[in-house]
């Protein structure tokens, strides 16, 4: 997640995202996240691209009971947390993507040296006592320190608006290679905005299977599944 100093001159939509607190009700939790854009600038605000997400998670998009899940530039962890909280919960309907499990649930919940106090103290201020041991903070910087996560550790991999600085992309990718298995998701979501965000989904179709599964016209946000490429696919 980079960083973005904050500004003055923000336009007058941002101004959601000075607010200190951002308040939702998901998971059958209410979930107060702490805003601080004035320090941390975009990985310390909740993004559309979050909620939809955090949404599509609590309408049983994936079987989360059981799952090892990350959440990539987490910035506030709000869908790391819904996950973890859904982890814990009875499955109300047969999931959308059926994942094979690997591990009991946890779920990482991860982003820059610089941002991880501020992204605890929201961990810690929103997840019960119980659920706590579940959801770890962990340090990464995407394709640097790849050593600390096991290859494919994860069933399920998850990120909300991550796609919008293209000198990122290749670490990304490389990233999302290291931490895939076979039988991994990953679920992406974003807003398309520039050229550079269509020639990131190209480049992950290079070396995944892609397809949307999820669109929010209100909010602009596409929901992208991706899983990495069978050796029949590739012939």
């Amino acid at each position: 997640m980079a960083l973005v100093p904050y500004e003055e001159t923000a336009e007058k939509g941002l101004q959601r995202f000075h607010k200190p607190l951002a308040t939702f009700s998901l998971a059958n939790h209410t979930i107060q996240i702490r805003q601080d854009w004035k320090q941390l600038g975009v990985a310390a605000v909740v993004w559309d691209a979050a909620i939809i997400l955090a949404t599509y998670l609590e309408m049983g998009a994936v079987e989360l009971r059981g799952c090892s899940a990350v959440e990539l530039g987490a910035g506030t962890g709000l869908v790391g947390m819904v996950a973890a909280l859904l982890a814990l919960q009875p499955l109300r309907r047969p999931p959308i993507h059926h994942l094979l499990i690997s591990s009991g649930a946890h779920v990482t919940i991860t982003d820059r040296k610089v941002a991880l106090e501020f992204l605890k103290s929201n961990v810690q201020a929103n997840l019960p006592p119980h659920i706590q041991p579940r959801a770890v903070v962990k340090e990464l910087t995407w394709g640097q320190n790849l050593g600390s996560f096991s290859p494919g550790e994860f069933d399920l991999i998850l990120g909300a608006d991550i796609i919008y600085l293209e000198e990122t992309f290749t670490d990304l990718l490389q990233t999302l290679e290291h931490l895939c298995s076979n039988h991994s998701v990953i679920l992406l979501a974003c807003r398309i905005r520039y050229e550079r965000d269509h020639n990131f989904l190209a480049m992950l179709e290079r070396q995944f299977t892609v397809r949307k599964v999820h669109y929010d016209p209100e909010k602009d946000v596409h929901i992208y599944k991706a899983q990495r490429r069978s050796l029949r696919e590739d012939l």
